[in-house]
């Protein structure tokens, strides 16, 4: 059940509710409704559902959007839609179809009726087509401040991941550099850097660095991963600076950091949250 609202749009100096659930986002239709100044905010939106055009619209958008739409539903619909007593609600329609572009729900902060954005538009044009224009420019707004702040975070994560080297660096100075020589330790540091890519990525830089010439004059492996290696390589550099810390040798620590990236991959692959992070990120 829906108990709360992501954002409040301001259009036009009208509060529109926008809530995100499974990888969309709802807008009000109750709120738009309100600019019609009826007294009866869900006969307005029924009666825009009695619209032929309407029931056309929405159904193809199911039918392109929603492999369990009840198309056998949807074409009993289009028979009765011609008749003057016709009548349809966005629960009729939800329950009739198995409708995923309508969420009708009671709630203290989610009352009313949502739908998708692309038939959130399509209502607030039959309302308003201005007031439709004041809706999409802020909605992109919206969505453009949540590409950014993705964008914020990956190179957050990406900052995050080069500060926290320096804890890693700095184990290794303070606990193998001490027995090595001047050799030995140039060839640790880049061991070191080496063993945390070779345990996440099953590569050196150096493998990178030949496999793909043309992005390695920018930039490294790490530099065009995605956010989950980011948040995983974060991790991994905090243990292998505490393993080092216990002598672990970089054998073992090998083999412990990939199984633990393994673990932690497979953890995040199922975490749908970021996953559709990961989908909206604007690099």
């Amino acid at each position: 059940m829906i108990n709360k609202i992501d954002t409040v749009l301001n259009v036009n100096n009208q509060e529109v509710r926008v809530i995100y659930l499974d990888g969309r986002d709802y807008i009000s239709l109750t709120d738009i409704a309100k600019h019609s100044d009826s007294l009866d905010l869900s006969f307005t939106i029924k009666n825009w559902l009695r619209k032929t055009d309407t029931i056309n619209y929405i159904g193809l958008w199911e039918e392109l959007n929603n492999n369990d739409f009840n198309l056998v539903e949807f074409d009993q619909i289009k028979k009765e839609y011609g008749v003057n007593t016709f009548s349809m609600s966005p629960s009729q329609w939800i329950k009739r179809t198995n409708s995923i572009g309508f969420i009708s729900k009671g709630g203290r902060y989610s009352q009313g009726t949502f739908a998708v954005s692309d038939i959130a538009f399509e209502f607030a044009s039959w309302l308003s087509p201005e007031f439709k224009l004041y809706l999409i420019t802020e909605f992109q707004r919206l969505k453009k401040n949540e590409a950014y702040q993705n964008k914020i975070e990956w190179h957050a994560n990406r900052v995050l991941s080069k500060t926290n080297y320096l804890v890693h660096t700095e184990a290794i100075k303070n606990y193998i550099v001490p027995t090595l020589t001047d050799k030995q330790i140039r060839t640790v540091y880049a061991e070191e850097a080496d063993i945390l890519n070779v345990a996440l990525f099953g590569m050196t830089a150096k493998d990178w660095r030949i496999s793909n010439p043309e992005l390695s004059k920018d930039g490294n492996i790490r530099d065009y991963t995605d956010l989950i290696h980011l948040v995983i390589l974060n991790n991994l550099e905090n243990i292998n600076a505490e393993y080092i810390k216990q002598g672990l040798s970089q054998s073992d620590r090998l083999v412990i950091l990939n199984e633990i990236a393994r673990n932690q991959m497979e953890l995040f692959i199922n975490n749908k949250n970021i996953l559709e992070l990961e989908k909206t990120r604007v690099i």
